[in-house]
Order: structure tokens, then sequence, then C-alpha cells
């Protein structure tokens, strides 16, 4: 008696399909047909590129580190600021400054909340580190390496910092106001 042998296969079996309900949607020309001009018209303006207002002329800008370059005369007192000279190179578009925090932190002069009327705003951790607190995001300890971004208008406050604590910041545009709520 001769058995049939089973021929083995790699291939693996293909999932059942599940049936797909059709849509009783009509096709978007069919549809587009019967539409007046007018909103096709405002369909093929709002697929057309949008124009950006230009930006102002930009030019190569080197800053290399010099101590010196280290200066009071930023937004806080407790700080030393080190402008990297984009906000000229960029015609005002971008400011970029490492902050160097002067220990020991003083919380009651730290620890004011605030906010910054700025379109985008990076803070990124190079030395030491940082406690701060974000609206609607808690406290949260910042380190080399920790790089984070706070949105427009976001209220926060610096909580306690490091002695050797220093920030690369990156905020546009250059010029910004600050308020403080406390």
């Amino acid at each position: 008696m001769a058995t049939a042998k089973r021929a083995k296969s790699s291939a693996r079996r293909a999932p059942a399909r599940k049936a797909v309900a059709k849509s009783r949607a009509k096709p978007a020309r069919a549809a587009a047909a019967k539409r007046p001009a007018a909103t096709a018209a405002k369909r093929a303006a709002a697929a057309a590129p949008v124009k950006q207002a230009k930006r102002p002329a930009q030019f190569f800008r080197v800053s290399h580190h010099a101590e010196e370059d280290f200066e009071i005369n930023g937004l806080r007192r407790y700080a030393k600021y080190r402008d990297l000279g984009m906000a000229k190179a960029t015609g005002g578009m971008v400011q970029s400054h490492v902050i160097r925090f002067i220990g020991p932190c003083n919380p009651q002069e730290v620890s004011k909340l605030h906010t910054h009327d700025v379109e985008f705003q990076m803070v990124y951790v190079l030395k030491g580190w940082m406690k701060t607190e974000l609206e609607g995001q808690g406290v949260h300890v910042m380190r080399p390496g920790s790089a984070w971004l706070q949105p427009p208008n976001i209220k926060h406050k610096v909580l306690d910092y490091s002695d050797d604590c220093e920030v690369l910041e990156v905020i546009l545009p250059a010029d910004f106001e600050t308020k403080e709520l406390e």
C-alpha cells in the first residue's frame, strides 16, 4: 500500500482577510463636478504652495570660546552670558548664547515663575545640572546632554542648579519679551 507523502513547504499560510465594508461615498470626481466653480477655486488656492514671509539675509558667523566673552548683561543677574553672534548673523531671526549660572544657587532669587513670548526656545545642558519646573510638565532635573523645548509662553521657573551649570539656549526671534508672574 502506497502512502502519499506530504510535501514540506517553508511558506506560511496567509492569515484570512476580513471582509471590508464598501464605502458609500461618491468618487471625488463625481462629487467635485456637482460643486460650484467657486468651491473648486477655493480648493485649488488651498492646494497651492503657501508663500512664506521673506526672511532676512544670513551670513557666515563663527564664535570661538573666550572666557572674557562671558558677561553679566542678560536676562538673569545670577548668570553670565556668552553671545554667539547669531542675532546679527540672521538679521534678528535667532538668538543663541551659552549661559553660565553663578553659584551657589539662591532659590529666592531664581525661582520666579515667568514666560517668554517666543516662537521657539530650546535649551541644552553642557555642564552641571539644572532643576526646572514647567507648567503641565512637572519638575525635571536636566543633566549634561539633556535637551528640552519650551513651547511659546509656557510658565516655568528654575528651582536649583549646580555651581558649574552651563546651558546652550537657542531662541526665535532674537528679540522677545519676558513676563514675570511672581
